[in-house]
This record gives C-alpha cells, structure tokens and sequence, in this order.
C-alpha cells in the first residue's frame, strides 16, 4: 500500500467541467446528497477545493456557506486547506467533494477538518473508486497521466480507517455512478452492483467521546461521603474511648 502523504503537488481542476464526464459525477453527488442536506443544521458550512464550491447546496439548512481554496473562482477565502484560518470548533459541516484525490497530505486534510469542525460536526467526503471501471485506466499506461485516472483514488476502507483514528461515526456511505460516461451511472449496475460505481460518497458525524469507552475510567474511586458528622462522629469517638458508654448511652438519672 502506497503511503498516503506523497511529496507530489497536485492541480486540482477548478472545475467538473475540465474532468471528463465531470458534469455527471456533479449531479449525481448533488443527487446522492440532497436527503442528508435537510439533515444538517447550524450556523457555518465549510465548502473546502474548488469543486466543492460548486456543489448544489441550497437545500442545506446551514445559511451561512464559506468557500476555500488556494486559487480559484467564486472563493470567500483564499487559503491552503491544509491550514484553514479558522478557530477550533467554529464551523458547523465540511465538504471535501473530491478533495483528497488532489491532496498531497489526506491525513492533514482530514486532521484541519477535524480541528475546526464543532462537536457533532458534519463531514462530507466523495472521492473516486479504484475498483471501478474507472480506476482501471490507472493501470493504462497511455491514459493513466489524465484526468482523472492521474489523481489518487483511496478504497472506502482505507478512508473509514482514517476517521476511526479521528473518532468520526459514519452515518452513510454509498458508491454509485458504475458506467461512468452515463448520464444516468448505469442506473440498472448501479442498483445491483453498487460497489462498482465509480464514486464513492461519506457522511460522518465528530463524536466527541470515543466510540469505545475506556474501562479504566470507570474504575476510579469516588469520594465518599462520611457517614457521621458533627455531634454523632463526636458521640462515636467517645465510644470508642469508653467501652461502658457504648453498652448504655444514656446517663442514669440521680435518684
């Protein structure tokens, strides 16, 4: 397996019309999408790489909609993704809609995401399938320097181990689109054979406690609360000091 931090810089293409087929993938990740918008509420949503500003999301309910990228059109702000100027926990959802194909350094990705996303936080990620028709053009030696068989395609296993180590619960996750040069992705194959689509879509949640919970830190002693205080921890001290006080507590009357 191929580390995934590569010192290679990658260009994005800055929009789905450059990739072949790009305005298909487009709409049907839009289409993919759409139940889980109505999902996700909040003040802030991060929209992170230049294809991720494109994505249709005004069924979203998180109004206030920030694109980021290093260059490109219709960005609110001009940054490197893998340093966000943002604060930690101040943004309520991020998309990375085919980020980490472009990204020399997925683990930092994922971990600035992280950084910035609120507990409970929504992620969006899609990215290519490698075990797909299309991923076969990576083994084409005369096609396989072209968009987009040249960018980095990671199988959804590998990714849901990524957010395992970040403590992300995945909520849904999905590949579909499996004749890529249809409009409709093969919609009979993508119904059968769904694993073969050639994207591939997560939604996850950042839990803030871990998923498995630690059993030492339920063994921790508690503090107690004594049992006798003020004059009935005075009378016991007594006792114990006379042993005929103990047998009758009560003084005897003088006659």
């Amino acid at each position: 397996m191929k580390p995934a931090r590569i010192p290679v810089n990658f260009i994005s293409p800055h929009h789905w019309g450059e990739l072949p087929w790009g305005e298909y993938y487009r709409e049907a990740l839009e289409s993919q999408l759409q139940p889980w918008f109505a999902k996700m509420f909040g003040f802030h949503l991060l929209k992170i790489g230049n294809l991720s500003t494109e994505i249709n999301t005004e069924a979203c309910a998180i109004s206030h909609q920030v694109n980021v990228a290093l260059q490109g059109e219709r960005l609110q702000v001009n940054a490197d993704p893998l340093y966000l100027p943002f604060a930690g926990k101040s943004v309520d959802a991020c998309m990375l809609a085919h980020t980490l194909p472009w990204c020399q350094d997925p683990h930092g990705l994922l971990r600035e995401a992280d950084r910035v996303l609120i507990d409970d936080g929504w992620l969006i990620i899609s990215s290519f399938n490698p075990v797909s028709l299309l991923g076969l053009g990576k083994v084409v030696p005369f096609i396989r320097k072209r968009a987009p068989y040249h960018c980095r395609m990671f199988t959804p296993m590998r990714m849901f181990d990524w957010l395992a180590l970040l403590n992300f619960e995945v909520m849904h996750q999905r590949s579909f689109q499996v004749l890529p040069w249809s409009k409709q992705g093969g919609k009979m194959l993508s119904t059968h054979l769904p694993a073969l689509g050639c994207m591939h879509v997560i939604v996850a949640r950042k839990r803030t406690l871990p998923l498995t919970l630690n059993p030492m830190k339920s063994r921790k002693a508690k503090t107690q609360i004594r049992s006798a205080v003020g004059a009935t921890r005075q009378f016991r001290e007594a006792t114990k000091a006379s042993p005929s006080l103990a047998d009758n507590p009560r003084p005897r009357e003088l006659d």
